[in-house]
């Protein structure tokens, strides 16, 4: 992903969610997609799809996370 195009997603992570500590970051090696992280916690994947243009979030959740 294009750095105006992280920025971009960075202040929307960080307006939709009211989380400062939101960020977006580049992926080492990969520019189709970018990482997303509150702190230094992973949360997910973030793909642009170069058909239509949008952007898809995908976050595993993992069950011992959720016990």
């Amino acid at each position: 992903m294009k750095p105006e195009e992280i920025r971009k997603l960075d202040a929307y992570f960080k307006r939709q969610f009211q989380n400062p500590n939101l960020q977006v970051k580049a992926r080492p090696r990969k520019d189709d997609s970018a990482e997303v992280y509150i702190g230094d916690e992973f949360l997910g994947i973030v793909f642009k799809d170069e058909d239509d243009g949008d952007y898809n979030f995908s976050m595993a959740i993992l069950d011992v996370d959720l016990g």
